[in-house]
């Protein structure tokens, strides 16, 4: 007896954040590159970027962000056999997005609203790696034609 219509939902996982860094060098500006997530569900979305981002900053401790840019994102997640925690700010700049590391190196990213055009996400990905430009998320998002996340 049929027990109805198997349905599979093909959507790949998400396995390789849509991310720029500047060059690892000394900080020049307010961002040292930016991610464009796929989505809102930042629980969901940071694996792989965390993943992207040990490189550079070894294992990371927490992750601060805008309190406004991310609907109720959880306190802490699990990554690489540890607990990354999860620290919302209404004072960290809109837009952005800081991993830091067990030793408080920090890399801070633009953050490109999922919801972006392929075409200006690119435009701010591509600029806010540029190691010569010092624009903060504000104007990066204006540049690409973006309002704030």
């Amino acid at each position: 007896m049929p027990s109805g219509p198997n349905t599979t939902l093909a959507t790949p996982p998400v396995t390789e954040p849509r991310l720029r860094l500047k060059p690892a060098a000394p900080a020049t500006g307010h961002v040292d590159g930016a991610w464009w997530p796929r989505t809102r569900d930042l629980a969901a979305e940071l694996p792989a970027l965390l993943a992207a981002l040990t490189a550079r900053l070894g294992r990371i401790d927490r992750v601060t962000y805008h309190l406004g840019d991310w609907p109720d994102p959880p306190r802490r997640v699990t990554f690489d056999d540890g607990v990354v925690r999860l620290e919302g700010f209404r004072s960290q700049p809109t837009g952005s997005l800081t991993a830091i590391g067990w030793e408080r190196q920090r890399t801070t990213l633009l953050v490109v609203p999922p919801e972006a055009g392929a075409d200006a996400a690119q435009h701010a990905l591509t600029t806010a790696a540029d190691p010569d430009n010092t624009d903060d998320s504000t104007e990066l998002l204006a540049a690409a034609g973006q309002p704030r996340s």
